[in-house]
């Protein structure tokens, strides 16, 4: 899928979820982001701690498309560089396209997946039973 100026692809990602019926996936995928929100997991709060940062250009964007508690549930990493060519990146929060686009290339699996909290770590863990 290709995402324009302006498109959440959360929410995007969310409603092709609901739409296709998609049961899994992967995603990857590389563009512009207008406003891209990075976290970075702290295990001792059990929160992630964000960063969101303007007008970078992701030169990697890799997750994987489950459920949890019937709702879509998206988990991705990304890169971006800005014009200085600095790179950041980490967990995906939230993700704005900025000019230009974002292109996804999204592979269906064929099973059912759902993430689960794993009190143990205290974050949402894939479950592949």
């Amino acid at each position: 899928m290709v995402l324009r100026q302006g498109d959440d692809a959360f929410a995007r990602l969310s409603s092709l979820m609901r739409e296709e019926a998609i049961s899994s996936a992967t995603i990857l995928g590389f563009g512009f982001a207008g406003s891209v929100t990075f976290g970075f997991f702290d295990f001792e709060t059990g929160n992630f701690r964000p960063r969101t940062m303007e007008n970078l250009e992701l030169t990697n964007l890799t997750g994987s498309l489950a459920w949890k508690d019937g709702e879509p549930s998206i988990h991705a990493h990304a890169t971006g560089s800005d014009y200085s060519f600095k790179a950041f990146g980490g967990h995906l929060l939230a993700l704005q396209i900025g000019r230009g686009s974002l292109e996804l290339s999204v592979t269906l699996m064929p099973m059912h997946l759902e993430r689960r909290l794993d009190p143990a770590i205290g974050a949402n863990v894939l479950q592949l039973t």
